[in-house]
């Protein structure tokens, strides 16, 4: 008996240490495909680009110099950046309270939840964004609603706020899936706790339960926000002169102008300002959650 078990011992450490041996290889080979893919149809263009902003027409930084030089250039860099963050504080506000019912109501519900976030990935997005035009154009639904009612019409087409509003749209399922994932994972007996020891609910809500839902919303936050940067058929079908982004810029130069080396710098400059104001916001993020945690 002990001789039997001491060989099944024995061949359980030699099966894992096999494969252990083999996971790293194995490893390599299942992640090899994915490479392949963002390597062809993203590595790929993306230097391609990088390369033509600084040859196409000719050697050097011109593109770049041309871009800062140009105060049209700089205005629409810095609104695409409020508009993107408009588009991310307003998902947040309409997401966070959606991902926090869909785990306290019955299975039934939550599948219907579950449904309506999903379906707006069944439809074009250029189909969604003429939707939008209807509800907000001045004689649209939504002023025909306030005129019915008494109020005067309000300008949501070509501005600001319809972009963000039909931006917010498009994305807020994004949003709103990260945070369901993390919240689900939440341990509610711990608001109990909390209210058994003499915490308001509202107290406990704010100090364990969001503290512990920040991963879900720093994810959300960050996907929405990269989105929202290279946006284009939204605010051109609902934006105007003054709501222009810098993808239409950019589609302007390319497309119209066929100036590849200025569209390809407008590119890189968007790309480097992104990844600089992450790497900015990522350590502040996760010292605030790091404090968040240790309150909790």
């Amino acid at each position: 008996m002990t001789a039997t078990h001491d060989e099944g011992l024995r061949s359980a450490v030699d099966r894992s240490a096999f494969l252990s041996r083999f996971r790293p290889r194995g490893a390599v080979w299942l992640a090899a495909p994915a490479v392949l893919v963002l390597l062809v149809v993203l590595a790929y263009p993306l230097g391609i680009v990088v390369w033509r902003s600084f040859t196409d027409p000719a050697v050097g930084v011109d593109n770049y110099v041309w871009f800062f030089q140009s105060a049209v250039n700089r205005t629409v860099l810095q609104r695409t950046f409020v508009v993107a963050a408009w588009v991310t504080l307003v998902s947040l506000i309409c997401a966070y309270p959606y991902a926090y019912a869909m785990t306290i109501v019955g299975k039934n519900v939550r599948l219907a939840l579950i449904l309506c976030v999903l379906v707006p990935f069944w439809l074009s997005g250029v189909v969604r964004t003429l939707a939008w035009v209807i509800l907000l154009q001045d004689s649209g639904v939504i002023n025909s609603i306030l005129r019915g009612l008494g109020l005067s019409p309000v300008k949501l087409i070509r501005t600001l706020p319809g972009v963000v509003i039909g931006m917010t749209q498009v994305l807020l399922p994004f949003m709103i899936l990260p945070i369901y994932s993390v919240m689900k994972g939440i341990d509610t007996r711990l608001l109990q706790a909390a209210r058994s020891l003499g915490a308001k609910p509202w107290k406990a809500f704010l100090q364990i339960y969001v503290p512990l839902s920040l991963p879900g919303v720093y994810a959300g936050a960050i996907i929405v926000f990269i989105l929202s940067l290279g946006f284009y058929i939204t605010p051109a079908l609902l934006g105007g002169p003054r709501s222009i982004l810098l993808s239409s810029l950019v589609q302007n130069q390319v497309l119209s102008l066929l100036n590849w080396g200025r569209g390809g710098a407008m590119g890189v400059v968007l790309l480097v300002a992104t990844f600089v104001l992450l790497a900015l916001a990522a350590p502040l993020m996760r010292q605030k959650h790091t404090s968040s945690r240790r309150e909790a």
